[in-house]
Parts: structure tokens; C-alpha cells; sequence
């Protein structure tokens, strides 16, 4: 039976499975470690140290992203991003995506072809030899993109947040604060009451374009991930709910008080420490062996009464929580 004639960019609900799959697995890349690939009903992947680390994440249009300021090419950059982050904060080099689709039938096709786009490009910017190696489509009324992360420890000790040792300096890789800084450009400029609209790029101020990159396109410091390890990281992780969040979370996991001092944390320390979503790679140190690419922001002291000082008083400043956080509402 012959095609049947389709428009260029036709709605996915005019196509079949098997048509945007394959529309969309035109545009991976095959990764360093992959043995099978895309086609059967799993992937295979090498796990040279014999060891795997494991990690997903879930973007759900409302509470993770808007598609009137995200394009499928953003949000395909980030959800890998996002994903690459934490296997990072492991101190693994990533080496496989798993991305599970559920997409409306009014999208259309060239849509998830930049989604793919943007999975593709994130992974070689960020972690080359990592790539897309299968995953799953569905419909649904939500758009929401679901990523399995792996990644190989290459004979290194995973890098857990529970090793903190009174006396290391506290330190970070990455920028504070400038996901927040886009957002809140977002959600204060590009709104018709509670609906957002697109961005006016001759809209943004000094500062605001870069602001909405690491909002929409993060580009963590994937590799710092592993060289953070080699020089003998005591713990890391990454910073996804607000540097404040994270801190207590990782002085919770050590049983310490993490100690940070404002005058290291940018031009707006407290968006440094409610804003969410930098992805930047919060870690402790011995103090002589602070590798390249890291910045001290404080210390490790012993146990207190509060798992989290700023400036040496307890810090008044909480992360982003979606139950308690997001107001479908509010665009």
C-alpha cells in the first residue's frame, strides 16, 4: 500500500509510531559505549568498570517548562543537560540516555525533531561518546519528556553527598544564581496575565539573554564531574533546587554544618541560594587539593544546631520544592 501524501510538518496525530520514531532516531548519534543500539527491544551498553550508575528525571510542561518559551530544541538540550548533571556530581562520565516521550498529537513533527536535535548536540557539547540509545512514545494530553541517565565510573569510588569531613573547603563549579535570574525574566516580562508568550529577544536587558540560556539551554560542567573525583572529591552533588537546598542536603547525608560565605557567591548571593536549576557541581575538598576549575565558598565545620550558616547565622533561605512551589495558575 502506497504512503499516504502528508504535509512537510504534519501534526503527530497524522503520523504513526513508527513514522515519528523513525523521524527521530534520523537524528542520534551512536554512543561510545553502545553495543546495541537503537531497534531491539533494549539497549546494550559497556560498563568497563563493571559498574553502572543510574539516574532519571522527569520535565512535565507546567511545572518544568513552558512551550512559549521553550523550543523543542531547548527542552531536549535540557533534559539532557539535567540528566548529565547528576550522573556527573557521581563522578562518572556519562555514557547513555534512555528518553521516554509523551507527546500530544497536535504537536507537530518538526517539533520532536529539534526535541531530538537538542538531546544530540547537549550530549556532544557536554559529554561526547554519551547519545540517545533508545527509550519509548506515547501520546498524551501533558507533554513530558521521562530520561534514564548511565554512566561508568571507570574504576573510580562513586562520589557520594555523605562524605563531607570537618575541615574541607566547600566549593563549586558552574554558575549561581543565573537559571533564577532567567526565570524570574520569564515569568516577570513574557505573560499576558497568567498565560506566557514568547520572548522578544530586542525585549532583554544587559545580562538577560544569558540569563534565559542557562534557563533553557544549561550547559553544566559535565566533565569537571570526574576530574573532580580523580583529585579526590569527598562528596559532590548537583545543585538543582537552590544552593541553599542542596547545601543542607548534603550537611544532612555528612552529618556536618556546611559554612558558606556570601561574599563568594556572585553580585546576588540570595538568588545565589534560593534559585534553582544551575546545575552546577557542589562539592568538598581536603584544602590542598582544590582541583582547576573550582571556587571555594566556604567550609566544613562540625555538626550544629543548623545543618546550613551564611556568613556564620543560620541561613533563612529554602530551594524550590514543586508540591510546595508551583501554581498551575501562575502560567
Amino acid at each position: 500500500m502506497p504512503s499516504r501524501p502528508r504535509d512537510d510538518d504534519p501534526p503527530l496525530g497524522d503520523l504513526s509510531e513508527g513514522e515519528i520514531l523513525r523521524a527521530i532516531l534520523a537524528r542520534t548519534a551512536r554512543a561510545s559505549h553502545t553495543i546495541i543500539g537503537p531497534g531491539d527491544d533494549a539497549a546494550v551498553i559497556a560498563a568497563p568498570s563493571g559498574s553502572v550508575v543510574a539516574t532519571t528525571d522527569t520535565l512535565v510542561h507546567g511545572p518544568d517548562f513552558r512551550l512559549a518559551w521553550s523550543s523543542g530544541y531547548d527542552l531536549g538540550w535540557k533534559a539532557a543537560a539535567v540528566n548529565l548533571a547528576d550522573v556527573a556530581a557521581m563522578g562518572a562520565r556519562p555514557t547513555a540516555l534512555l528518553v521516554a516521550l509523551a507527546v500530544p498529537r497536535d504537536l507537530r513533527l518538526s517539533f520532536v525533531e529539534r526535541l531530538a536535535d537538542g538531546f544530540r548536540e547537549a550530549c556532544a557539547a557536554l559529554a561526547p561518546g554519551c547519545a540517545v540509545v533508545g527509550g519509548d512514545l506515547t501520546v498524551s494530553d501533558v507533554l513530558t519528556v521521562a530520561v534514564t541517565a548511565l554512566g561508568d565510573l571507570e574504576g573510580r569510588a562513586p562520589v557520594t553527598r555523605s562524605g563531607a569531613r570537618v575541615g574541607d573547603v566547600v566549593a563549586v563549579a558552574g554558575e549561581l544564581g543565573h537559571a533564577a535570574h532567567g526565570l524570574s525574566v520569564l515569568f516577570g516580562r513574557f505573560r499576558d496575565g497568567d498565560t506566557p508568550v514568547p520572548v522578544d529577544p530586542s525585549a532583554l536587558g544587559r545580562g538577560e539573554s544569558a540569563a534565559l540560556a542557562a534557563q533553557l539551554r544549561p550547559s553544566p560542567p559535565i566533565g569537571l564531574g570526574p576530574f573532580a573525583a580523580t583529585a579526590g572529591a569527598t562528596a559532590m552533588m548537583d545543585i538543582s533546587d537552590g544552593l541553599a537546598l542542596d547545601a543542607r542536603r548534603m550537611a544532612a547525608a555528612s552529618a556536618v554544618t556546611i559554612a558558606l560565605d556570601s561574599a563568594t557567591l556572585g553580585e546576588s548571593p540570595q538568588r545565589a541560594l534560593a534559585g534553582g536549576e544551575d546545575h552546577a557541581l557542589l562539592a568538598t575538598f581536603p584544602p590542598a587539593t582544590l582541583p582547576s576549575g573550582f571556587r571555594v565558598i566556604g567550609t566544613v565545620a562540625p555538626q550544629g544546631e543548623h545543618d546550613l550558616l551564611v556568613d556564620d547565622a543560620p541561613a533563612d533561605v529554602s530551594g524550590w520544592d514543586p508540591y510546595r512551589d508551583w501554581d498551575s495558575a501562575s502560567g
